[in-house]
């Protein structure tokens, strides 16, 4: 795949470049669980320390498109299952960045020993989502009805995906 920008690992000390994406995702309101006053210690804290990784899609001008988290499911006895969590600036929703974060996470999950990938909270309305993760694999094996608080829809059904790596 041609693109125009690249994915590669941050730390702690470099979260805040993805914080802007953060706060854009969660004042939408129609896909993340976060509360909406989330701090950026409190994110950076739950994306950057062990056992979780944070990735980021930028262009060589240094703009962040996207991040991921990746980390295990569960710990202890599902630690061999993996979950990401993505988010990707609107300004660059539909330029493949989803798509190449998610081919990424995949990699480095396997990479890291994982034998599957799990999504535990997939919003029902973020179609564009849960076309992604089919086409990348993912299959939905579970529905919580009316789970989250839509900021516009109301309550929608959340689903868990998982697949095979």
């Amino acid at each position: 795949m041609d693109r125009d920008f690249h994915i590669r690992e941050i730390g702690p000390e470099e979260f805040e470049r993805v914080w802007p994406i953060f706060r854009e995702v969660l004042a939408r309101g129609e896909s993340y669980n976060y509360p909406a006053e989330l701090s950026m210690s409190r994110a950076r804290a739950m994306w950057t320390s062990p056992p979780y990784r944070t990735f980021i899609a930028e262009v060589d001008a240094g703009e962040i498109l996207g991040c991921y988290k990746l980390g295990p499911n569960q710990l202890g006895r599902g630690d061999h299952v993996a979950n990401a969590s993505y988010m990707v600036a609107e300004a660059a929703w539909g330029k493949g960045v989803g798509g190449a974060l998610c081919e990424h996470s995949l990699a480095q999950a396997r990479s890291a020993g994982f034998i599957a990938m799990q999504f535990n909270y997939v919003v029902s309305s973020n179609t564009a989502a849960v076309h992604l993760w089919r086409k990348h694999g993912f299959e939905i094996v579970g529905r919580i009805p009316g789970a989250f608080r839509h900021s516009s829809l109301g309550l929608v059904d959340v689903y868990v995906m998982h697949r095979v790596l």
